[in-house]
């Protein structure tokens, strides 16, 4: 049976988790949340999620919410094998640091620099920030000698921080000086299971909707 999967296509958070399913082998069954009409407030979602955030799961009555968290949980409960979340505690400590770093250090260097933008409609693209730069040059770091952000082979780890780097990338971020990011993240769009189908177009649907905002204001 699907795991219910309510989440707004344009998401980072949203996205992760689909690109987990979909590394995984879960067929989700995919419920847009319009949290512009208050779906997420609605009691019915509230009695799943109290925190009414998405993206949030119900798989079988089981509802579980924070992206990372559900990632985890996808993985082991129906991965075949520990590949995406290794049962070794040393391999394993080091994904849950790299999901740390992406949920406490990296994506909030991207929120906080440009949703206060895009949201007061003065988005600029292109311009350096020093807590992104910052933590690019620890994700290269990560990197150097590996083949990706927690060793040698794809993790859920790998799947979270794409999402967000995938973010610099389509606001013209400039990424070129991060030789490392760079050579990881032309083989994540390779070999990331659907990353086209869930990263891609979610990704490029949220560039269309800070293109919308931007136009608005200048009219």
């Amino acid at each position: 049976m699907p795991i219910n999967f309510y989440q707004v296509t344009s998401s980072a958070p949203c996205r992760a988790v689909a690109l987990a399913a979909a590394a995984v082998g879960v067929e989700m069954n995919f419920k847009h949340v319009d949290v512009m009409k208050g779906d997420q407030l609605k009691p019915e979602y509230v009695k799943m999620n109290p925190q009414h955030t998405v993206p949030t799961i119900d798989d079988n009555g089981f509802y579980l919410w924070e992206s990372r968290a559900i990632m985890v949980y996808l993985v082991e409960q129906y991965s075949n094998d520990d590949t995406l979340y290794p049962k070794d505690p040393k391999q394993r400590a080091i994904v849950n640091q790299r999901l740390y770093f992406d949920a406490c250090t990296f994506y909030p260097a991207f929120s906080d620099y440009f949703y206060p933008m895009i949201f007061a409609k003065a988005m600029v693209y292109g311009e350096k920030n020093e807590k992104i730069d910052e933590a690019l040059s620890l994700l290269e770091l990560f990197l150097k000698g590996e083949k990706y952000v927690a060793g040698k082979n794809m993790t859920i780890a790998d799947l979270s921080v794409v999402v967000t780097v995938s973010l610099l990338e389509v606001l013209e971020y400039e990424l070129s000086e991060y030789k490392n990011i760079s050579r990881w993240y032309s083989m994540m769009k390779l070999y990331a299971p659907k990353y086209d189908e869930y990263n891609d177009v979610g990704v490029k649907l949220f560039k269309t909707l800070v293109d919308e905002a931007m136009k608005k204001e200048s009219n």
